[in-house]
This record gives structure tokens, C-alpha cells and sequence, in this order.
């Protein structure tokens, strides 16, 4: 997988001892948990050169885009263009502006004057007809719930490329994006729902091999370089029902308070505090929505000894009450 993009800690501190290898496996597969899709507007382009088309920055949503056929060049604004051919795979983490046209130095025309809707849910097609070489891409907006994207998912490279042999030894991202790219896709009832749920499951495919790789080379991500931070964020996002105070937790990983809090929002980019409740809310959240517990016993899960405050902090995280929460999904499925 190729990382575009740079790490602002990328310089090698002799001080810091590796954590076991499974350790990484650990900490990467919570710091990378994936986000639930809110929605998604996929699209079709059949497109001749010459082509460029300038896609605008989007808040709380990935953009993927799948060559089927043909090739395309992806560039943004002070980063080096990269080149894309059929079967490659290119993940926007965050939503970065960026153009995709035949040749990287075309200028191109915005995203929202050939597609002027892209409404979650919906689908739409790109035709552009010219005399060159014929492309055709998946691309897809893949929008997620904010509050539980964590500093660190934040902070990933621009764009993550896996070349079209990465694709190939990930057979089940494979079938599914070829599934999601077919002129012929099936439709019926529940498709919007189970068009999520692709998408979803091919954005977590598609960080896989991110995982792995990351976890081969510790040198590519500075958390994974300190060891009391590393234990922290696991047991965070493990233990989060447990009593933690900064306190606790510092003495936990053998720091002092003001050193675990600096060194923590350094590597993670957030605060020790929002950090487990971020993970508590995303637990409350998953428990409203994808389970039948009482929403009277969802505290008591998720780490508050008190209902009230409890209600206090989700409204204060998600802008709604946790009823008014499930109610919200219900309706939407």
C-alpha cells in the first residue's frame, strides 16, 4: 500500500522501546475500528480523454475511487500527482480535495457540475465522450458518524493507494468492489441498506493491508514507538467501562500526570478525557442501534455509575438525547 502523504513525527526517538508485535495488532485495530457509515452516494464514470474533473473537499466523509478499466492520474494541491491504473484502489481518508483527470496537468471541471446531487443513498453516472483512451471508475462519498472518528483516523495521509496485485490478494475487496462497480448491479428491496453495508465493508477491507503494514514498520507511526501511551489507548479502548481517571491511568503505564497527558495528546491528537469518551459514546452507540438492551442498562456498559450524567454527556456528543438516537437509526433503516 503506498501512504501519500507526510507524519509529522516521523523522526526516530531512541528512547522509546517497541512494543511486542501483537501489541501493534492490538492497538492498530482499535485506533483503526471501523467508523459506521451514515450513508453513501455512489457513482459510475465512463470517461474519454481528455477528461479532469475537481472534486471539493468533503467533511465526515471518505472518498474511494476504483479504476475498473483504463488509467487516471489523482493530484492535490502541494502533494506529488500519482497515477493510477486498472484495479488499483485509492481511499481518501478524510474527504481531502483532489482532481482526477486523463493527464496530471489538465485542468478540470467541479465535481457538482456533472453531478449537481450526490444526496447519501442515492447513485449517479459520469459520461464524458472525447477521442482518446477510455476509462471507467467507481467512485463513491462514504459518510460517517464524526463523533467517532478519533484523532488518530484523522491525522492518516491524504490519500492510501492499494495497486491493483494488493487488490488481487484481498479477494473478498476484490468481488465486492467489482459487485459495486457492475452496469447491472442487482436492485431490489433493501438494496440502499445493503449497498451501505458494501461500502462499508470494502472501506474496512481496504485498511487491512494498512494495518498489516503499519504494524511491520513502527518507525511509520510514533504511537506505536511508546509503549505507555500504546498500553493506554488499548486499555481505553478495551477497558472503557472500568473507572479510569488521568490519574489512574498514568500510574497504570508508570508516567506522571502531566507527562502521560502531553505525551498523549502529542500521539494521538487528542486529549486523554475525549479519547475514552469518544469510545464510550461509540459503544453507546452501537449498543442503541444494533442491540435490544434497555437503553436504561446502556450506561451502567459504557463506564457511568449515573444515568443522568450519562444522558448529559451523549446529548453534549451527538447533539440528541439516546433516545431520540435509536429512534433516529430506526427510522433511517
Amino acid at each position: 500500500m503506498a501512504m501519500v502523504g507526510t507524519d509529522r513525527h516521523q523522526q526516530h526517538d531512541p528512547h522509546h522501546e517497541h512494543p511486542p508485535h501483537d501489541e501493534h495488532d492490538d492497538l492498530l485495530s482499535e485506533l483503526l475500528k471501523p467508523l459506521r457509515l451514515t450513508g453513501v452516494f455512489d457513482s459510475r464514470w465512463h470517461v474519454r480523454a481528455p477528461w479532469a474533473i475537481e472534486g471539493d473537499a468533503e467533511r465526515s466523509c471518505a472518498v474511494l475511487h476504483y479504476v475498473v478499466e483504463g488509467d487516471c492520474w489523482i493530484t492535490t494541491e502541494d502533494e506529488t500527482p500519482v497515477e493510477l491504473h486498472a484495479g488499483d484502489l485509492v481511499v481518501f481518508p478524510t474527504g481531502t480535495a483532489h482532481r482526477l483527470s486523463d493527464r496530471p496537468d489538465r485542468q478540470g471541471v467541479p465535481l457538482k457540475a456533472v453531478l449537481p446531487e450526490r444526496e447519501p443513498g442515492t447513485s449517479g453516472e459520469i459520461v464524458i465522450e472525447g477521442s482518446g483512451p477510455e476509462s471507467r471508475l467507481l467512485c463513491a462519498g462514504l459518510h460517517y458518524d464524526a463523533s467517532a472518528a478519533t484523532g488518530f483516523y484523522t491525522s492518516l495521509p491524504w490519500a492510501l493507494v492499494l495497486d491493483g496485485d494488493q487488490v488481487d490478494r484481498e479477494p473478498l475487496l476484490r468481488d465486492t468492489l467489482r459487485l459495486l462497480a457492475a452496469p447491472d448491479r442487482p436492485v431490489g428491496p433493501g438494496d440502499r441498506l445493503i449497498t451501505l453495508r458494501a461500502f462499508e465493508m470494502a472501506l474496512v477491507l481496504a485498511l487491512r493491508p494498512l494495518l498489516r503494514e503499519l504494524a511491520g514498520n513502527p518507525a511509520s507511526l510514533p504511537l506505536l514507538r511508546h509503549p505507555g501511551i500504546s498500553r493506554a489507548v488499548v486499555m481505553m479502548a478495551t477497558r472503557f467501562p472500568e473507572p479510569w481517571t488521568i490519574d489512574s491511568l498514568a500510574r497504570e503505564v508508570g508516567m506522571s500526570r502531566s507527562a502521560f497527558t502531553a505525551a498523549f495528546r502529542d500521539l494521538v491528537g487528542e486529549s486523554p478525557a475525549r479519547y475514552l469518551a469518544g469510545r464510550r459514546m461509540q459503544e453507546a452507540g452501537r449498543l442503541l442501534t444494533e442491540t435490544s438492551l434497555p437503553q436504561s442498562a446502556v450506561p451502567a456498559r459504557v463506564g457511568y455509575q449515573s444515568a443522568v450524567g450519562f444522558h448529559l454527556a451523549f446529548r453534549k456528543w451527538f447533539g440528541v438525547t439516546p433516545g431520540e438516537y435509536r429512534a433516529g437509526v430506526a427510522r433511517a433503516a
